[in-house]
């Protein structure tokens, strides 16, 4: 199953990524949506706002902050790997997308000042990363069904806000968008592989508390 999460949007960015290096037909038609789609107004702005740096990632860092002392005060092991696992991969966003940037030198749309470098969206990398994380270090705390859903939806939502701000706004094409969704998604399965991982080690080496002189 995880190499299948790991495929399936790895190979879709790498063919978004060759399109938009080869000025391929999906560009061509990329174009045309974003000519159907661009409408800026107050509300796009706002939710493209939601990708910044000064406002997303402060959610994850509270978010981990949070969860690693609830874990440390409970005596969890490894109470701080998955909060210091969310915040290094949050510092892998730009060191991945900037030189993406720099090596597709995509234009922007018509809606912004000329220049290159939009290719892939860092905005809809951040949102997706930031409370991407922050959702996954919260759900095991939340022990109500509804409750959980209620925060990935929350989530998901936030992300696909970010996403259409972007677009309707005109400071990213689709492709972008749908770039960094790939991209992210292979790195949160990665996280989540990592965690996984990192879980049932701990679990294998607890000793069991009825084991011991009797």
């Amino acid at each position: 199953m995880f190499p299948l999460l790991l495929a399936l949007p790895a190979l879709l960015f790498l063919l978004i990524t060759w399109q938009v290096v080869a000025d391929g037909p999906l560009v061509r038609l990329d174009e045309r949506l974003s000519v159907a789609l661009v409408r800026p107004d107050r509300l796009s702005e706002l939710l493209a706002d939601l990708g910044n740096v000064q406002v997303a990632v402060p959610v994850l860092v509270l978010a981990a902050g949070y969860t690693a002392w609830r874990a440390r005060d409970t005596g969890a092991p490894r109470w701080w790997l998955p909060g210091t696992a969310a915040v290094v991969l949050m510092t892998l966003v730009p060191a991945l997308v900037v030189p993406l940037k720099e090596l597709t030198d995509r234009p922007g749309t018509p809606a912004v000042p000329p220049a290159t470098g939009y290719y892939p969206s860092g905005h809809t990398a951040t949102a997706a990363i930031a409370y991407g994380c922050a959702a996954l270090l919260l759900l095991p705390r939340l022990r109500s069904v509804a409750t959980r859903r209620a925060l990935v939806a929350g989530c998901a939502a936030v992300v696909l806000g970010v996403s259409c701000g972007l677009v309707r706004r005109g400071y990213h094409w689709p492709l972008d968008v749908v770039a960094s969704w790939c991209l992210c998604a292979v790195l949160l399965a990665c996280y989540v592989r990592v965690l996984s991982r990192s879980s049932r080690r701990t679990s294998a080496g607890t000793p069991s508390s009825r084991t011991g002189p009797s």
